[in-house]
């Protein structure tokens, strides 16, 4: 495992989650919205793709929504 996998694995049982997280999905997701809107904009979009979530949408569809949305982003 590497650091990351053990991180994320500590954070899971610390907060009781029921499943863990797709890192690579995520990883990718905050890669293309830092490329396509800007750099802080990533973990803020991570957070709220992790609402949407957690109110019972499906991850895939919300990173393909949010990845759509970043590549086609313009102020």
């Amino acid at each position: 495992m590497t650091t990351l996998d053990d991180w994320v694995a500590a954070v899971v049982a610390d907060l009781d989650l029921q499943t863990g997280v797709d890192v690579t999905q995520v990883l990718d997701l905050a890669r293309d919205v830092a490329h396509g809107v800007e750099r802080p904009a990533a973990p803020v979009t991570t957070w709220l793709a992790g609402m949407a979530v957690a109110a019972g949408a499906d991850p895939a569809e919300v990173v393909d929504r949010i990845r759509a949305l970043a590549a086609t982003w313009q102020q």
